[in-house]
């Protein structure tokens, strides 16, 4: 089962009736079909300033990179301690 992939306009719009408009989460999500976390989340996301945005974003992103040198170099290690 694959996910359904939103555009960033169709969430911001999401959010705005969230935030601007004075709409639930809930009634929300239900009208535009999607789940309460996905809601969520979006509220969370969209409703930072787009530059706080995008340094969260970079955050997110060194921090997946790091994660996954970290997860390489372990297994490295493992094998070179396997072979010593």
């Amino acid at each position: 089962m694959s996910r359904q992939r939103y555009t960033e306009e169709f969430k911001i719009q999401a959010v705005k009736q969230v935030t601007e408009q004075g709409h639930s989460m809930t009634s929300v999500a239900e009208r535009l079909g999607v789940s309460y976390k996905s809601i969520h989340d979006w509220v969370k996301r969209y409703s930072k300033p787009a530059k706080q945005r995008q340094v969260d974003d970079a955050q997110s992103d060194e921090i997946r990179r790091l994660k996954a040198e970290l997860k390489r170099v372990t297994m490295e290690r493992d094998i070179l301690k396997e072979a010593a």
